[in-house]
């Protein structure tokens, strides 16, 4: 019975560290990356079909930027930082990539296909934000 535990702790703690190692090196690894933020601001009467974002649109996005992506993310937006205020934006699709120029270079020959699909789950005008990753 006393083997059975110590094994499980050393099991637990063996899982634990290789977790911590994992979101440690994550976090390293994002440092230096260009970070592309798609914003979908909230207003009264604009929709978003996030279902379709997620498995239509955004691996359609993913798939033009190749190996210089290194990974994204899809934030569905639910409240307001400031209480009884207003959901500041619906969305927010995320890009981390490694180089702008290559970024450009893939979404420039793309940027119509890109934008004939925004009807297909949303009517509002995104906001775009480009930063670099500084921690």
């Amino acid at each position: 019975m006393k083997v059975k535990l110590f094994v499980s702790l050393i099991m637990l703690t063996i899982c634990f560290t290789a977790f911590a190692q994992e979101k440690q090196s994550t976090a390293v690894a994002e440092k230096g990356l260009t970070k592309v933020c798609v914003m979908y601001p909230f207003a009264e009467g604009k929709t978003f079909d996030m279902a379709y974002y997620e498995t239509k649109h955004m691996p359609m996005v993913a798939g033009f930027l190749g190996s210089n992506l290194v990974k994204y993310s899809i934030e569905k937006g639910i409240a307001s930082g400031i209480p009884n205020q207003p959901l500041p934006f619906m969305a927010i699709g995320t890009f981390y990539v490694k180089s702008l120029s290559e970024y450009q270079a893939a979404i420039g020959p793309n940027r119509d296909a890109i934008r004939a699909d925004f009807p297909k789950y949303t009517n509002i005008s995104p906001v775009i934000l480009v930063s670099e990753v500084v921690k």
